[in-house]
């Protein structure tokens, strides 16, 4: 800086400080030891940068919570130690770090394929799915759809081949999901018999988009068919639309890259007549549910992983209130429709920087103050001071599963206690603390929780939490296929699976720096207008203005009116001055029976009074009050 920016008063102005670019410093002090030289290497590794220096913060860097949960994998399996994630916000630099080495835990076991038994269980997060699809039946709520517009002349019959060589790659999507003495379980087919759905049609440029929403919505019976299908629309000979469709039972947001990658690697090779020649996976979903069952032990078990994080979900969720959600247009169905609507917006580059520079000072995440944000929001919408927010997490802990198509996102229940009118850095110290803490937690499936707990069900609401606050920091899925540009393009399908939810994602330019956070909210239509939702989040993102401009601020003196608001609320709803005859009631009455006699006075169902029969009755009543001796202060 040619001057430091000062106050008034002299001092240093620090919040008037221009955001470091950490990420062109990188690479500072270079390693001393051969544990440094490793952490570096890791470092570098995660953060998918050339360098680190031991003094570079693993946050300045871009890294956050998903990246913290990389870097603990690969510290277990190159170093054999099993680092809590609160070490790597308490110390995040490699010199901080390497000094924990020696305090970190007996690492847990390494995921392998395994001898499978004759009857090979559900993953947890996969029994809540089959559960819902027992209950509901066949339904597109749980559908994730991939959608590429294709520009050139595709070669069909090689994209089929290609999609059964991802198919035979990956046995999660050629499961069928049957019951052996009324217990689901995994049964694994072979690629040959797999029936793979796979549809080519014809369409014109002004019907593909309803085909595509069509075609999106299939209802996969999973008892009986792989969760898979695909769709090829053919709109011209240049011009073309895929749809991949997979239940959410055998895939999740992460699952896209690698099966992006797969695809292409696949299509490549049959468009030039060979087979894929890529390297066999690691391991497969069916490995994984046993090892997770292994890993999690018994809740009997004293000392188990399971007994221990069950322990601490069980105080932490102790009298957790029934109900936390924005206010709604309309009373709460019994039954939730899972209907649902969508709408996107973006948080401008500025904004993102004051927040990732808020993040830093503070040693938290920008999704940290994001998530304080909505606890305030809500506090301040009424919703009470004991705030629970559900949070998708990827649950990919072991290394072996970074290149798996699989359903691994387990849910956290994030609770924010904002009682007392605490100022925002205050609250966000909250949110810190009880944020780390669930990720210490995070292997005990969302779905045995509940079933835990036991909350008071209802069919009408989400158990646990009503509202969604998720990040999506997936590794982008990338599509460069041989002669043709790919496209990727969004699907409604209309559903909601929770009152609101809200998944943001943020953008960096080319040297890595804040370029914005685009924002999808999906909210359910049983509950709320569409114009409901955008003054909900157009207060959130006041909010969030306000409070990186001075995080001192209590968020109970935030501002979330906007100007226009405030003006018709103040000014507009509360202009009720009128000019009043100084006439008695029953001047007034006299005076419009004189006016209007045969306008209608008194409704009361079928029946009705005009101003001069209801003269003419009260006359009556009148008179005879006067006859039986009733006057003034008669009671």
């Amino acid at each position: 800086l040619d001057r430091l920016p000062l106050t008034p008063n002299g001092k240093l102005d620090r919040r008037a400080l221009p955001v470091p670019d950490y990420a062109a410093a990188a690479g500072g002090r270079g390693p001393r030891t051969a544990q440094e030289e490793v952490l570096c290497g890791l470092f570098a590794e995660v953060l998918g940068v050339e360098r680190v220096g031991i003094d570079d913060s693993f946050f300045d860097l871009g890294g956050h919570s998903l990246l913290a949960t990389r870097l603990v994998s690969r510290v277990r399996s190159v170093l054999g130690v099993e680092l809590p994630i609160r070490d790597v916000f308490a110390a995040p630099t490699v010199v901080g770090l390497v000094g924990r080495l020696g305090g970190g835990g007996r690492s847990r076991a390494a995921l392998v394929p395994v001898v499978r038994p004759e009857v090979v269980p559900l993953s947890f997060a996969q029994r809540r799915l089959w559960f819902l699809h027992k209950l509901e039946g066949p339904s597109a709520t749980y559908n994730v759809p991939l959608v590429l517009r294709l520009s050139g002349t595709v070669d069909a019959e090689a994209l089929r081949a290609a999609l059964l060589d991802v198919i035979g790659r990956h046995e999660s999507l050629r499961t069928v999901f049957a019951e052996v003495d009324g217990e689901p379980c995994q049964v694994v087919l072979d690629a040959a018999d797999a029936g793979f759905g796979w549809e080519r049609r014809v369409v014109s440029a002004g019907e593909v988009s309803g085909a595509l929403d069509e075609a999106a919505r299939y209802a996969f019976d999973l008892g009986s068919e792989i969760p898979v299908r695909a769709c090829l629309f053919e709109v011209g000979p240049e011009e073309s639309v895929l749809l991949l469709l997979v239940h959410h039972i055998a895939g999740d947001g992460w699952s896209m890259g690698p099966l992006a990658r797969d695809v292409v690697t696949a299509y490549t090779a049959r468009a030039q007549g060979a087979a894929p020649g890529w390297s066999g996976l690691p391991v497969q979903y069916a490995d994984y549910t046993l090892w997770q069952r292994e890993l999690l032990g018994n809740a009997s078990d004293e000392g188990s992983l399971f007994e221990s994080q069950v322990a601490f979900w069980r105080e932490q969720l102790a009298g957790l209130p029934e109900e936390v959600t924005f206010p709604t247009d309309r009373p709460r169905p019994a039954h939730a429709s899972y209907q649902g609507a969508h709408l996107t917006f973006a948080l401008d580059a500025k904004l993102h920087r004051r927040l990732v520079a808020l993040a830093r000072r503070s040693n938290a995440t920008v999704f940290m103050v994001l998530q304080a944000a909505m606890a305030a929001l809500l506090t301040r919408l009424g919703a009470g001071t004991d705030i629970p927010l559900g949070s998708p997490i990827a649950g990919r802990r072991d290394e072996a599963l970074d290149d798996l198509v699989g359903f691994f996102v387990n849910t956290l229940v994030l609770r924010t206690d904002t009682s007392g009118d605490p100022s925002f850095e205050e609250l966000l110290g909250r949110v810190r603390e009880g944020s780390l803490a669930a990720y210490e937690h995070q292997d005990v499936p969302f779905e045995h929780l509940v079933e835990l707990l036991n909350p008071q069900r209802s069919t009408s609401r989400h158990p646990l939490f009503q509202v969604i606050l998720g990040l999506q920091n997936a590794p982008e899925a990338t599509f460069a296929l041989p002669g043709l540009q790919a496209e990727l393009e969004g699907v409604d399908l209309q559903v909601a699976r929770a009152d609101s939810v809200v998944n943001v994602t943020e953008r960096r330019d080319r040297v890595g720096n804040p370029a914005g956070i685009d924002v999808l909210a999906e909210y359910s239509t049983d509950l709320y207008d569409r114009a409901t939702v955008e003054g909900v989040l157009g207060r959130w993102v006041r909010l969030l203005e306000q409070v990186v401009a001075d995080p001192s601020l209590p968020i109970g003196r935030v501002e979330l009116l906007s100007g226009e608001e405030r003006r018709e609320l103040v000014t507009a709803w509360n202009d009720t001055a009128v000019q009043v005859p100084e006439l008695t009631l029953a001047e007034l009455f006299e005076a419009q029976v004189r006016r209007a006699p045969d306008a209608v006075a008194l409704v009361d169902g079928e029946r009705s009074l005009s101003y001069g029969e209801l003269e003419a009755w009260s006359n009556r009543l009148a008179h005879w009050l006067v006859g039986e001796g009733v006057g003034p202060e008669k009671l």
